[in-house]
């Protein structure tokens, strides 16, 4: 399974997944690409799956033609020690094998 780090996540929060395939959006040279070509980058790339605190993307993009699951990070904010706090949730969601493609949001708050 490989990840990608959006470009709005702490680039050492690869670490907390270190079972897995995981690129910064800087590692694979894609700083500054816009939202829908990113996603298309990423199946160019074998990319299953996108980390990002980037809320309003799940609103912004047809998902329908893409088969990439986008875990959007929701927290106060964006820093790492806030969403390493969400870590446990997201490797719970990503051993489980079964995600969809498009958004799914993961907060603090939620089980």
């Amino acid at each position: 399974m490989r990840l990608l780090l959006d470009e709005n996540l702490p680039k050492r929060l690869k670490l907390n997944f270190s079972e897995y395939e995981v690129f910064t959006v800087r590692d694979m040279g894609c700083s500054g690409v816009k939202n829908g070509e990113l996603l298309k980058l990423m199946l160019i790339n074998n990319f299953t799956i996108l980390l990002t605190f980037h809320k309003n993307l799940q609103h912004q993009q047809n998902f329908s033609k893409y088969t990439i699951s986008v875990i959007v990070l929701n927290a106060e904010i964006n820093t790492y020690s806030e969403l390493t706090k969400l870590s446990p949730k997201i490797r719970k969601l990503l051993h489980m094998n079964t995600l969809s493609a498009g958004p799914i949001v993961i907060s603090k708050n939620q089980d």
